[in-house]
């Protein structure tokens, strides 16, 4: 369905809004995990990083939502409850578990957008593919090499 210009289908704008529960979800449980960290933790600056890189992600896609005509979601709905007990439970088990769990979203998350991609208007598709995918694998490889230094 051709839309007018700046405006983009309601199927692309619920994916756009999808991808924004994703990173509100991530930002929930970066924060949660910084937090929980050991004061000394060798993997604070790694952590607040990514965390930084998912905030910017957040500001992008409601940018992006309200360009097609949409209303940008408010929360991370059942995903952030979901990414909080992960973590939480992660947390009692100390910071290499927490790692590990962040590193399954970060995984997650390099799957939605490149599975989904093809789900959202081809105006929208440049920010995607040379922002937010690239940005999401950089997070997801500064992680894993955390985790392996661990």
């Amino acid at each position: 369905m051709q839309t007018p210009r700046g405006m983009a289908t309601k199927s692309s704008i619920d994916q756009l809004n999808s991808f924004l529960r994703g990173e509100m979800s991530a930002v929930e449980t970066y924060r949660m995990a910084i937090d929980k960290l050991e004061k000394d933790s060798t993997a604070r600056t790694e952590l607040l990083a990514n965390l930084a890189s998912h905030e910017e992600r957040v500001s992008a896609l409601r940018d992006a939502v309200r360009a097609a005509g949409g209303v940008p979601v408010e929360s991370s709905g059942p995903w952030g409850t979901f990414t909080k007990a992960v973590t939480g439970t992660a947390n009692v088990l100390g910071d290499k578990a927490a790692i590990a769990a962040l590193e399954e979203g970060e995984d997650h998350g390099v799957k939605d957008y490149r599975d989904d991609l093809d789900k959202i208007d081809p105006q929208y598709r440049d920010l995607l593919v040379n922002r937010l995918m690239p940005a999401q694998q950089q997070t997801h490889d500064r992680l894993s090499a955390l985790k392996k230094r661990m």
